[in-house]
């Protein structure tokens, strides 16, 4: 197939490289000239994957109209922010051809509090777009290690097209009807991991980030059961499977965002000196926003709010989270 890759940061690499291994024609687009001159001319993202060869076929352009415009099978890698005008470029660049999208970017959008599917539809109306999410750190996939993800739709053929497309030895994928919920596991555990690298940074052990985990994945599945999402999405790849990723693993941005705050370090400082996204910060907001939308108690995301965006100690946060009111266990 022709398949274009939007966004050239880790993971849309990732994912383009992934793709020319599977013998696809890909081109990958990327805002800036430092990041096409790298890939085309030493076979690297020196910017965002450093240190990691790509397959030779892979091709980096500025051009959105070019890259989009004949292309089969489309994957949107732009951060949560960016995919509604990314979006609405891409559209007016297909003029009559009906490729397969796939949403990679994982968030909520600040305003709407759509997933990026939902922001998608609205700017591209008419066209098969899928979401795809799980636990998949970029330079793992590229170290053809295995890898597991889910790809929603409520459109079967669409979703099955795409298991087809990208699937590979290294990189199984599941199908699911659930695009909402898989998106909403998706953004919701960066919030979570932000609280996992906090606990990290205060030096805390495992009974800690056990019950932060667990208890993060209840209110995640309260919010998506509130919003008609399947609650054993929350039980598969895109729910606990990455949320036990970001919240462990040391390549984590949402982790190490949150060690960095237990640090003392002020968030305007932190995110000065990342080229990366955290979506965990911007997501953070969203997620109360929808939690107070729907009624729903979200006890830790409403902490972390206050520690990115209030300035409250972590400590003084973990204290009111350990003091709250005594209760039954309640996932829903």
């Amino acid at each position: 197939m022709r398949v274009a890759v939007v966004g050239a940061g880790s993971w849309g690499t990732a994912i383009g490289n992934l793709l020319a291994d599977r013998g696809h024609t890909v081109q990958i687009w990327a805002r800036e000239p430092e990041v096409v001159a790298s890939i085309n001319g030493q076979r690297e993202n020196t910017l965002f994957l450093p240190g990691f060869e790509l397959n030779e076929s892979l091709r980096g352009s500025n051009d959105l109209a070019e890259v989009v415009a004949r292309s089969e099978l489309i994957v949107t890698a732009s951060p949560s922010h960016a995919v509604r005008d990314i979006g609405s470029r891409i559209e007016t660049a297909l003029n009559n051809t009906s490729p397969l999208i796939v949403s990679v970017s994982k968030g909520l959008e600040s305003e709407s509090l759509k997933p990026m599917t939902e922001v998608l539809e609205e700017v591209m109306p008419g066209r098969r777009i899928v979401a795809l999410s799980g636990p998949s750190f970029a330079d793992e996939v590229c170290m053809r290690q295995p890898t597991t993800v889910v790809v929603a739709s409520l459109d079967q053929d669409a979703a099955e097209a795409v298991q087809r497309a990208m699937s590979a030895d290294t990189f199984r994928i599941y199908t699911s009807a659930d695009p909402l919920g898989v998106q909403l596991g998706g953004a919701l555990k960066n919030v979570i991991a932000i609280a996992s690298g906090i606990l990290d940074g205060l030096g805390l052990g495992y009974n800690s980030k056990s019950a932060l985990v667990t208890r993060g994945l209840a209110e995640m599945s309260r919010l998506g059961q509130a919003l008609g999402c399947d609650p054993i999405t929350f039980a598969g790849l895109a729910g606990v499977g990455d949320l036990l990723l970001t919240a462990f693993g040391r390549q984590s941005r949402n982790r190490s965002l949150g060690q960095e705050l237990a640090s003392g370090r002020p968030l305007s400082e932190i995110l000065e000196e990342r080229r990366t996204v955290a979506e965990g910060v911007r997501t953070t907001q969203a997620a109360v926003a929808l939690g107070n939308r729907c009624g729903v108690e979200l006890p830790i995301a409403k902490e972390v709010e206050k520690i990115l965006f209030e300035g409250k100690e972590p400590r003084q946060a973990l204290r009111d989270l350990m003091e709250r009111g005594l209760k039954p266990e309640q996932w829903s």
